[in-house]
């Protein structure tokens, strides 16, 4: 019995669509939807049928007729859960990038008209070479509010790169639970991820040359100048010796220095295995990203990114590391 259900299996895959990935969005019709009794269903179907049987063995009407009426309920139950799903498109799937290690909120975006009920819907993710769905696999579970719904996946991250996603089967037992309808939707479009960080390392290095100017931060540590108080300043800002003698109330206004732009180079890491000098660039630009520095990324064969600092920048260089051939 455990031999037959890996080939069954296989062969149910092969005859289920789709095969192979395809570009969103999907709309599931009929051919795209599956429909089986669920193990409660076959125990209903084999009452139901228990009760026919003993119906007209013994000629009591009003037993038949409760069969016949139970009989009709499940067939219209195949035919709802059906329809819970007839329609519906996946229209994307999207993640913000995160560093390898840590899980990637998948956003699954599904639209449908706005016709019928549409909740409890459930996401599951296909594991394995067979197509089996792991219950300890990410799932989750989908709400269509006025023809839309949006579920979140939380997906394991290995390695640095672009991450394919694996099939997603949306199922549903409504409405009675004696049968389940299920679809597939497998996006053709990978996934980014970041490459992770070093833990622990050098800070990161000082920039110096023309650029480098100085900026008014309440953290500095030279005094730049006093000016009147506003609504908000701290209380340890304000100078009281020169607040007593002018009797108002003076706020010391600080001054940090700041290096240039700073220059974020592959050579610098040089005598590090590959992926550690990888890991040592990503950490620094996240730290540059952090103490609003510009700054400025040196790739070989790639050129220089920047200098600039800001969200789209940061991106745009974990995305050149991201893309640097393995070692």
């Amino acid at each position: 019995m455990s031999t037959l259900r890996p080939a069954i299996r296989d062969t149910m895959r092969r005859f289920t669509r789709p095969r192979e990935p395809e570009t969103l969005p999907v709309t599931f019709d009929r051919r795209r939807i599956y429909v089986l009794p669920t193990p409660f269903g076959l125990f209903f179907g084999t009452l139901v049928l228990s009760m026919t049987i003993g119906a007209l063995n013994y000629n009591n009407n009003p037993a038949l007729l409760l069969a016949l009426l139970l009989a009709g309920a499940s067939v219209a139950s195949l035919i709802g859960a059906q329809l819970q799903l007839s329609a519906m498109s996946v229209v994307a799937v999207e993640a913000e990038p995160v560093p390898a290690g840590q899980p990637l909120h998948v956003r699954v975006h599904v639209r449908a008209l706005p016709d019928r009920v549409r909740r409890g819907l459930r996401i599951d993710v296909e594991t394995g070479s067979l197509g089996g769905i792991d219950p300890a696999a990410p799932h989750a579970v989908l709400h269509l509010d006025q023809g839309f719904g949006e579920a979140h996946l939380a997906l394991p991250t290995l390695a640095r790169g672009w991450l394919d996603l694996p099939r997603l089967r949306i199922s549903t037992t409504r409405p009675l639970g004696l049968a389940r309808a299920w679809s597939y939707a497998w996006s053709a479009q990978p996934l980014l991820v970041y490459p992770a960080p070093e833990h622990d390392g050098p800070p990161l290095p000082v920039g110096a040359g023309d650029n480098a100017q100085s900026r008014l931060h309440p953290a500095g540590e030279d005094v730049h100048h006093l000016r009147n108080y506003r609504r908000g300043d701290a209380r340890r800002a304000i100078s009281w010796k020169h607040s007593a003698r002018r009797d108002a109330l003076l706020v010391r206004e600080y001054e940090q220095p700041l290096g240039a732009d700073v220059a974020l180079d592959w050579r610098a890491t040089a005598g590090l295995p590959h992926e550690s000098r990888i890991s040592r660039l990503a950490r620094w630009v996240d730290e540059a990203e952090r103490d609003g520095r510009r700054y400025r990324l040196q790739l070989p064969r790639q050129g220089d990114i920047g200098p600039s600092q800001g969200l789209v920048h940061r991106h745009a260089c974990l995305r050149a590391l991201v893309l640097m051939p393995h070692g």
